[in-house]
């Protein structure tokens, strides 16, 4: 491989001839190899920062013209390419050092490197030209804010699409009786679409406790520099850079927020994330609610028939399995794991800067992508296609003992409860076991056990 030498302060280095980076790049890269690669969301957002602060330093007499209008024109360049492209000039690891520096610098390097290719004499300096009135410590969790908040924009959209979906299931058998469950055994009837009515009121309120925490990751902690004192930016700079900001990607983003605690703690990341877990949490008992519903189809629950995407065995003809359900249902446990990981980063503010960062990025991205994944893939390919089996939930409701409950304003709890054992340890109906008590008449029974009326469906709130 052709090479050529770069230098920094601590010497020279060789780097791939053809490579944008420079030496810091070329360091890192071989001292940071373990683990996945810094995600291409996190550059994009760095180079629209290093465009929006040429910009700034351009208006504030900081950069000159010429310099600032290279770094504008090299910055929309990368920005440009596809991500396969552009990963080709971002090699370095999530596992690096706690600040994101070598990734910022990375982008410094790529983008002096390429006004080179626009204007070879341009002499832009990756330290004092890009990464003019900057330090890693508030560019990189800058990025952090802007890559989290546009994580969330098509999760919000997927739950979305998940509780519309749920909403037409919920009045297509809002009038469908099923035997209620609780503690895994019997209870009292309700109909198919007030339990769905359940799962839908669970995920608007996650949905609305997404949005209303998502704000707190707008307030951006550019300016801050090293420590938060804001040394070496110009006066206006983070309130311009957030400006250009909030332009580019049409989000109230704002440099109004304490920079000490921009650097040192990353609590919008946490709290947000405390709300993907509650989502995770929650999607995990409608899909497996779903799929323990759909179980069967002749040795198990049977009440509700899923659609059958691909062949469920590579031993057992004809089976069909809850996939959809089983995807989602993973994806939870992960995101609940990486709730602990984020939750434990979030802690190590030691002193005037968290040390996490992007292990806190790269974490929260990877649960907001598995989320808005599978949550789709489960909104398209199961919910939409869900039916039931109610003949099989007729049956249940009819074999059910907790019917007894209708009973009880009229002959008492004991008097039914033994009404109820009885039917059981005979194998009668409850209505037989009613009648045989001699305490109900057949036409008493009828009026009074009568699943659809006890379900309340069609009572006022």
């Amino acid at each position: 491989m052709n090479y050529r030498e770069e230098a920094d302060s601590l010497g020279t280095v060789k780097v791939p001839a053809d490579a944008l980076w420079g030496a810091q790049t070329e360091r890192s890269r071989h001292n940071f190899t373990t683990g996945p690669l810094m995600p291409l969301p996190v550059i994009r957002a760095l180079l629209q920062l290093k465009r929006a602060a040429a910009i700034a330093n351009r208006d504030l007499g900081e950069v000159a013209e010429a310099k600032a209008t290279l770094i504008v024109r090299a910055a929309e360049a990368l920005l440009a390419l596809p991500d396969d492209q552009l990963q080709a000039d971002f090699p370095l690891h999530v596992y690096q050092t706690g600040s994101g520096t070598q990734t910022n610098m990375n982008v410094n390097e790529v983008i002096a490197h390429q006004t080179q290719k626009l204007n070879p004499t341009s002499g832009v300096l990756p330290n004092d030209d890009v990464n003019h009135g900057q330090s890693s410590n508030d560019t990189f969790p800058t990025a952090m804010a802007i890559t989290a908040t546009l994580a969330l924009q098509p999760l919000m959209t997927a739950v979305q699409q998940l509780i519309d979906e749920l909403t037409a299931k919920q009045r297509e058998f809002w009038h469908v009786v099923k035997i209620g469950r609780t503690h895994l055994q019997d209870a009292t009837p309700l109909t198919f679409g007030q339990e769905i009515s359940g799962w839908v009121s669970t995920l608007t309120h996650d949905l609305a406790y997404l949005k209303e925490l998502a704000p707190t990751l707008l307030e951006l902690p550019i300016g801050g520099t090293a420590v938060g004192t804001g040394l070496n930016a110009a006066p206006g700079f983070a309130a311009e850079v957030a400006a250009q900001l909030a332009d580019v990607y049409d989000q109230p983003f704002t440099a109004k927020t304490n920079k000490f605690f921009g650097l040192a703690a990353h609590s919008g990341l946490n709290v947000v994330h405390g709300a993907l877990k509650t989502l995770a949490s929650d999607l995990l008992k409608i899909a497996n609610d779903v799929r323990f519903l759909a179980s069967g189809p002749r040795a198990g629950y049977g009440e509700l028939n899923i659609p059958a995407n691909e062949p469920g065995s590579s031993i057992m003809p004809g089976k069909v399995n809850p996939t959809q359900a089983e995807a989602l249902t993973m994806a939870a446990t992960r995101v609940l794991g990486n709730d602990v990981t984020i939750s434990v980063a979030a802690s190590q503010g030691n002193f005037e800067m968290n040390v996490y960062k992007p292990v806190l990025i790269a974490t929260f991205l990877e649960s907001a992508d598995l989320l808005t994944g599978t949550v789709t893939g489960f909104t398209t390919k199961m919910i939409h296609g869900l039916t039931v089996n109610a003949d099989r939930m007729a049956t249940l409701v009819d074999q059910s003992l907790m019917t007894v409950t209708a009973l009880s304003p009229h002959i008492g709890y004991h008097a039914s409860a033994l009404i109820a054992q009885a039917a059981d340890q005979h194998g009668w109906t409850l209505r037989e076991a009613a009648l045989n008590s001699g305490q109900v008449t057949a036409a008493q029974f009828d009026a009074w056990v009568d699943p659809l009326a006890m379900t309340n469906v069609d009572r006022p709130e």
